[in-house]
């Protein structure tokens, strides 16, 4: 049978048509791409590039030079400020993870009621705006100070602490959850039917399954406490590399540096420290899971060749 020719003119033409349309589609996807990385790398990388001269403002060049990077290990203050950050984040991320995964575990073993009721709890610290959080805390430890500590001031370290905990605990939680619901219940039972008591099935068994999410979790604990600055600026007190001072942090003592002026043109150095170890941790563990996935497919392949 032959076909009419003007059908296949019709037919060809919507082909081209929808070709061009898909093509515009793509070009106008690629776009927004590249101006969505622009406005988020272009501040970066300009930040970057400033960290070796020694003008105080952006925009004014003054010569290659890494003295910004000698200077930024030499100045006390933000050397103290970064041990605090870095204290704090781990601190806090260790507690969180431990508390989160404990309660997650728990949650998913307790009945369908207890489970709801928690989970909904949990919830509300992750929607809810961080300055009531901030607020919140503020008024409890106050409270606690006036009427159970006879009106000493109670801010210190541990109530940073506590604060940075209930920012970060809730994401824990959300993040080893799923695992829990992944992995498969009857895992936990056959170690207890082959003798394991309920530590060792915990720690042997349950814990494999959900150590990605565990990971996860702690990871974006340290991120969260890393740049806070609302929670820290309101919990804060005196303590750790600060000493008798108020605790600073990096997010506090930039705060703080733009009330007085320019911010120090050493912190240009740091953050670009920081943006190429934060790059190379993203690309190590990129790379680690391609190679693990790698792997499995390969061991997957073998096992059916067998």
């Amino acid at each position: 049978m032959v076909k009419n020719p003007s059908v296949m003119d019709a037919s060809s033409r919507n082909e081209k048509r929808l070709a061009r349309k898909t093509l515009a589609a793509k070009i106008a996807a690629q776009c927004v791409i590249w101006l969505v990385l622009i406005l988020l790398y272009v501040p970066i990388l300009t930040l970057i590039a400033y960290s070796f001269t020694t003008s105080t403002n952006l925009g004014t060049w003054m010569g290659f030079s890494f003295r910004l990077y000698s200077d930024l290990f030499h100045d006390a203050e933000i050397m103290a400020a970064l041990g605090n950050t870095i204290i704090l984040a781990v601190a806090s991320s260790v507690c969180s993870v431990v508390l989160g995964t404990a309660g997650a575990i728990g949650t998913f073993y307790s009945g369908k009621k207890m489970r709801a009721l928690t989970e909904s709890v949990t919830e509300i610290p992750v929607a809810n705006a961080e300055i009531v959080i901030a607020m919140s805390l503020t008024v409890l430890f106050v409270f606690a100070g006036t009427y159970l500590f006879n009106g000493s001031n109670v801010f210190s370290f541990w109530t940073l602490l506590i604060g940075h905990m209930v920012l970060s605990l809730p994401f824990v939680y959300l993040s080893v959850k799923p695992k829990l619901q992944q992995m498969d219940p009857a895992l936990y039972e056959a170690a207890l039917d082959l003798g394991c008591t309920q530590r060792q099935a915990l720690w042997k068994v349950t814990m494999p399954e959900i150590l990605p999410g565990v990971f996860s979790g702690f990871l974006l604990s340290i991120t969260l406490s890393l740049d806070d600055f609302i929670v820290t600026a309101f919990t804060r007190g005196a303590g750790l590399l600060s000493g008798e001072k108020t605790i600073d942090t990096l997010s506090t003592l930039v705060q703080a540096k733009i009330k007085k002026g320019p911010i120090p043109p050493a912190m240009r150095a740091l953050t670009t420290l920081i943006f190429v170890m934060v790059l190379l941790i993203v690309i190590g563990v990129t790379v680690y899971q391609n190679v693990s996935a790698k792997r499995k497919k390969a061991h997957g392949k073998g096992r059916k060749h067998l």
